[in-house]
């Protein structure tokens, strides 16, 4: 029996406050800071509720007819339950955040606004059913996360803003024009387990033209080169902001959406079989050692964590795009690992800034003295980034190399070397200079007194997750860590 209310409350715990925030006067704050973290708390009981059921074997799914022949599914499975689960958890801590980061400033109700539409659309793309469903919460995003973007105002925001638009919205025409192609050939097409294609699959041009349109559409919020123009200039953004962006909403969307597409519209061996996925894992590949090349070259430490990002979040399409199940669990779980590491360093960020004014590399010099717990966290986030043990990252790129090798893919170990390599060159000189060399004459307290380092808003949600960073690698082998949960999804896609 299906239960047919939960993935709708689901969503519809971020969409309805969000709405409701915005008729809040500015002077409403505890009201609104109330209805947030009630929102986000309510958000991760749901989804605990339905990840028990799910693994308990029950359904869930509702069903909505949006026109004849197309409906509108929103459905949990365990590939959309690590989607959301990662969502739940990080939108709750970046909550918190938020509250402290956005104090004493203006149109906060339109930005915690905005934020929770973002995240209802994040919600209704992980638990799409189907194309459709998936497309039309896919735009929804790019809509909601436009205001976020140039939320500052100035001329500079306003410019990114264009800038995401015309990426995006570029994207989203590729994306619709490869789900009308498949919506020709096979009419609504259903997330499948192992794929839904299997019906049309000697319609083998048509099908690989479908391919590239909606991997092209999906690459844009992926950043995959050269479609990554936007995500450094989106770095005006609040810190806030940019966490979310770099790792719950917009990439993950781009990395979860192309993972859609090979395992549940097309399946594993129809792509296999049309050999669309090496040139995919090329063009992954030549991103990973690209974004982390720019990332040395910047000295503005907030785009220097972008053009990471741009590297980071293509081991995900790499893993996918490898023939065998250790490849696709490294590139899954890394969708979990990533996003924890990641905005573990946006929040790090953000303290500086927010505290010090420091928003360059050079200006950290001898920050670690000052701000002990936040430069912690951030050399925590950064280790794993590179792939050192016991943090998140070594799981991943152990994964992704045996993975390469078992596939016969030796020339992507090269690759996940080089850029651990290049990861090192531009993390561990900011380490380096944080906790040992003596303080720059740049830094400019915050007037407002927090007792010790920084407010708690801002310094908690960075301790839970660079302490979360650290738990994934060391308790990979519980059957419900990230890893072991992949483990369930991929066996489900491989098995004869």
């Amino acid at each position: 029996m299906k239960n047919t209310w939960l993935p709708l409350c689901v969503l519809l715990s971020s969409l309805l406050p969000g709405l409701i925030i915005f008729l809040l006067a500015e002077e409403a704050r505890r009201t609104r800071t109330a209805l947030n973290l009630t929102a986000a708390a309510t958000k991760l009981l749901l989804t605990a509720a339905m990840a028990w059921g799910v693994f308990q074997g029950r359904q869930y799914e509702t069903r909505v007819t949006f026109f004849p022949n197309a409906d509108l599914v929103l459905r949990a499975d365990s590939f959309s339950l690590l989607f959301i689960t990662l969502s739940a958890v990080l939108w709750f801590v970046t909550t918190i955040y938020a509250v402290g980061y956005l104090e004493g400033t203006g149109h906060r109700s339109r930005f915690f606004g905005f934020f929770s539409l973002c995240v209802a659309s994040t919600m209704g793309i992980a638990l799409a059913g189907n194309l459709l469903t998936f497309f039309l919460f896919y735009e929804m995003l790019t809509l909601s996360t436009y205001p976020l973007v140039i939320h500052r105002g100035t001329k500079e925001a306003l410019r990114a803003g264009n800038v995401y638009l015309r990426y995006t919205l570029s994207g989203a025409t590729l994306l619709l024009a490869g789900v009308v192609l498949l919506y020709t050939l096979a009419g609504t097409v259903e997330f499948t387990e192992r794929g839904a294609l299997s019906a049309v699959v000697d319609h083998r041009v048509e099908l690989t033209v479908a391919f590239a349109l909606l991997i092209g559409g999906l690459a844009v919020k992926a950043a995959l080169v050269p479609f990554h123009g936007w995500l450094p200039v989106a770095m005006v953004a609040p810190a806030p902001v940019s966490a979310l962006l770099h790792a719950v909403a917009v990439v993950k969307a781009g990395a979860f959406g192309i993972t859609r597409v090979i395992y549940d519209v097309y399946g594993v061996y129809l792509v296999h079989d049309l050999k669309v996925t090496r040139p995919l894992a090329i063009v992954a590949a030549i991103t990973i050692l690209y974004g982390s090349l720019k990332a040395l070259q910047q000295g503005d430490l907030k785009r220097r964590l972008a053009y990471s990002t741009v590297s980071q979040v293509a081991y995900i399409v790499v893993g996918v795009s490898i023939f065998g199940t250790v490849s696709t669990i490294g590139g899954l779980v890394h969708l979990v690992h990533q996003g924890v590491m990641k905005i573990t360093l946006f929040f790090c960020a953000g303290n500086y800034a927010e505290e010090l004014h420091l928003h360059r590399v050079k200006q950290l010099r001898g920050v670690g003295r000052r701000m002990p717990l936040t430069t912690a966290a951030f050399t925590i986030a950064a280790l794993g980034m590179i792939g050192i043990p016991p943090v998140a990252g070594f799981i991943t790129k152990w994964y992704l190399g045996i993975g390469a090798l078992e596939a016969n893919e030796s020339w992507l170990v090269v690759v996940l070397l080089l850029s651990s390599l290049l990861n090192a060159g531009y993390f561990l000189p900011i380490v380096y200079s944080a906790w040992f060399q003596a303080p720059t004459e740049d830094w400019k307290p915050s007037p407002r007194p927090h007792g010790w380092e920084i407010g708690w808003a801002l310094l908690f949600p960075t301790v839970v997750t660079a302490v979360l960073s650290v738990a994934a690698g060391l308790f990979a082998g519980a059957e419900l860590s990230p890893l072991g949960w992949t483990r369930l999804i991929t066996d489900r896609e491989f098995r004869p």
